[in-house]
């Protein structure tokens, strides 16, 4: 009875926790392309192959990798994730960005306008993009009934507890609220490792 009985109350703490947190997962860099881009880079009528999915309903990683060049460096093997865009977009960190020889700005997905560009490269095909390179900001992917229980609206700036190895409190981590979502806190690999992230980790909301 008492083995039962704990086992219960592991499984009630476990529920409480994730009822009362949200899961945090690390993104490293990785490239979004449009069709045009996408037959530029690959030949004529290439489709993306899809390799496994994402949290969020529908993204997924292909098995595609391109080679990013800027003007002081390069970095290689960099992932291409689907579906395709409107437009080529490159989500990098500023560690990244250090490397290449660009400053990308902190921008929310899809907010690409006036930002810098680079070279994405496949074997001997090119495509030099003029814009669309970011360093992603911080964020909160949230369904709408969790966006109801924590009380918070979509577009709204809230403060983050992380239960990791080195814990912080991040700033202005902004909430996006859509019923194709799934809930959970997105962080780029310069945050991730700054507070120890490791997979399964959680954070909380503050007031």
């Amino acid at each position: 009875m008492s083995v039962i009985n704990s086992v219960s109350l592991e499984r009630l703490a476990d529920q409480i926790v994730r009822r009362l947190t949200v899961e945090l997962e690390a993104s490293g860099r990785h490239v979004h392309l449009c069709r045009a881009h996408v037959e530029a880079l690959f030949g004529p009528g290439y489709q993306l192959n899809r390799v496994r999915e994402l949290s969020q309903p529908g993204q997924f990683v292909c098995a595609e990798r391109v080679t990013l060049e800027g003007p002081r460096g390069i970095l290689q093997n960099v992932v291409v994730l689907g579906p395709e865009r409107k437009e080529s977009q490159v989500e990098l960190s500023l560690t990244d960005g250090v490397a290449l020889g660009i400053a990308p700005p902190v921008r929310l997905s899809g907010d690409i306008g006036g930002t810098p560009g680079l070279t994405l490269r496949h074997g001997d095909r090119a495509v030099v993009l003029d814009h669309g390179v970011i360093a992603a900001k911080r964020h909160i992917h949230m369904t709408p009934g969790d966006a109801a229980r924590f009380g918070v609206e979509n577009g709204q700036e809230v403060r983050l507890q992380t239960f990791t190895a080195r814990p912080v409190i991040f700033e202005a981590v902004e909430v996006r609220i859509s019923p194709q979502f799934s809930t959970a806190v997105h962080l780029d690999y310069d945050e991730a490792n700054g507070c120890g992230f490791q997979k399964g980790n959680r954070g909380l909301i503050l007031p």
